[in-house]
């Protein structure tokens, strides 16, 4: 079993960055550490990324073995937890997605390649075992694909304690199961993939492997989901992916302050400025697809295409962030075209900022709040202020105009901790997002002045006891803030 003790002493531990005779058994002797090849950076092949300890930017490799010591602190004894790596996606043929890792799986484990198993397996002890399985090493496929990390890395590197080829799954895996009582799992799942090793793990059975439903069904093991115990150890965010997060959120607010300050005439334009700055001060680049929406294409959501003609009198609205480390923030900032609100747009806008500002002050344990009750806030103060601006609130209005929830939990992934209800009550640590909107449709029933403009304020914020901790605050929002910045640089 892994033991604290020695991932704070990682010569005992991560023996091929410290030992050389480690380095001499594993047959590494005439390399220079920072020359091996692996398949994620490294401190010793990417110190300008990661200090020594971390596994991932940020996140040591102590805390991700505490991460799997408290998801063992919650399995019954004679359990395991089982999660499997996000498979690579294909476009067509051989033309492949930038790889993007299992958010779960990442957590406890730090390994950001495909095609590898995690099995926590908890004893009838308080201790537990760390199996990972991985794909070898192979000189002729890492010469088209690029390096991998391999089997020895997956102890030596990634702290497991049991290891070997992801090619033997299919023989240890049910030796594993059978020797447990509870087996906690989200596979199978759909994995539509060419992968067989991914069919195996979506319940298909190809002659060869027999496939993982047949090896649940054979078993007398209590089969349970995994995510509800996931989901609790992610809503809780450490100080390290805090520090992450303001990382992210610091970065994209300059970045989208200083989009304030161009002319862009479509919008694509600025979408490929945020791109260029999203990869800048090694971000790992745009945390998600963003938004970028003129005039009455920002009453569409989730409006992506980001093709449009960007027009002067127009409101443009963009919802974008960096990601670092893994961890994402989310902001959205409605700002005019022109550089100059129109009295109507301020109208609209000073409302909204009115709203989105009273409800991240209240993103505290202390005022008892959940998001759902955040929510609620948010949709009457709305109310409220459209009524006195002059729209007929009557019926579902309020659903028409502001259709959305107000936030949601954010993290690893831009929705985080999914299916996590958001009925719970603020503690200190959950990073949250506060995103009110207002989206006028363009028909009779509203104010002639105000059809058609949509705008949305986002910022992430991290829950504390007496306070909330924006971790976004570079971005402007304030009306006075964005007029000065408004068309100070010439259109790029």
């Amino acid at each position: 079993m892994t033991s604290a003790l020695r991932l704070l002493r990682p010569t005992a531990r991560l023996r091929w960055r410290c030992d050389t005779s480690a380095l001499n058994r594993r047959g590494y002797a005439s390399v220079p550490a920072a020359e091996l090849r692996f398949g994620q950076p490294l401190h010793e092949t990417h110190p300008h990324l990661l200090k020594a300890g971390e596994v991932t930017p940020g996140i040591t490799a102590l805390e991700y073995y505490q991460r799997r010591t408290k998801l063992a602190q919650e399995l019954p004894p004679n359990s395991i937890a089982v999660l499997a790596a996000s498979d690579l996606k294909y476009a067509s043929g051989a033309v492949f997605y930038k790889f993007h890792q299992d958010p779960d799986f990442l957590y406890l484990t730090g390994f950001k390649e495909p095609d590898a198993v995690a099995i926590v397996e908890k004893l009838d002890n308080d201790e537990h075992t760390f199996h990972l399985y991985v794909r070898p090493k192979d000189p002729k496929v890492e010469a088209w694909e690029g390096p991998r990390s391999g089997v020895e890395a997956a102890e030596d590197v990634f702290n497991a304690d049991i290891t070997g080829s992801i090619d033997d799954l299919p023989r240890i895996l049910p030796e594993i199961v059978n020797r447990s009582t509870n087996v906690y799992t989200d596979l199978p799942q759909s994995r539509i993939t060419k992968n067989i090793l991914s069919r195996y793990l979506a319940g298909a059975e190809p002659s060869r492997t027999g496939g993982i439903h047949s090896v649940f069904r054979d078993s007398s093991a209590s089969i349970r989901p995994l995510r509800p115990i996931v989901n609790e150890l992610r809503l809780i965010k450490s100080e390290a992916e805090i520090a992450n997060m303001r990382r992210a959120g610091q970065h994209s607010g300059r970045a989208i302050t200083d989009a304030m300050r161009q002319s862009f005439t479509y919008e694509k334009d600025l979408d490929s400025f945020l791109d260029y700055w999203f990869k800048q001060d090694n971000c790992d680049g745009p945390a998600y697809v963003p938004v970028v929406a003129g005039g009455i294409n920002a009453n569409t959501i989730h409006y992506v295409s980001n093709d449009m003609q960007l027009k002067p009198n127009d409101l443009v609205l963009v919802d974008a962030g960096a990601q670092y480390g893994g961890y994402v923030t989310d902001i959205t900032r409605t700002w005019p075209v022109s550089g100059t609100f129109s009295p109507a747009q301020k109208d609209l806008y000073n409302l909204l900022l009115s709203v989105q500002r009273s409800c991240v002050s209240l993103c505290r344990s202390s005022s008892h709040f959940s998001l759902d009750k955040l929510h609620a806030t948010a949709t009457n103060s709305l109310t409220a202020g459209l009524k006195d601006l002059g729209f007929d609130m009557s019926r579902d209005a309020i659903q028409t105009l502001f259709p959305h929830h107000v936030g949601h939990y954010v993290g690893l992934d831009v929705h985080d901790s999914p299916g996590l209800p958001r009925s719970r009550l603020f503690e200190k640590g959950m990073c949250v997002t506060v995103e009110p909107g207002i989206y006028v449709p363009d028909d009779e029933r509203w104010p002639s002045w105000a059809r058609g403009i949509g705008m949305r304020i986002e910022d992430s914020v991290c829950v504390d006891d007496e306070s909330p901790f924006v971790l976004t605050t570079e971005a402007v929002k304030e009306v006075v803030d964005i007029e000065a910045l408004g068309g100070t640089e010439t259109k790029l």
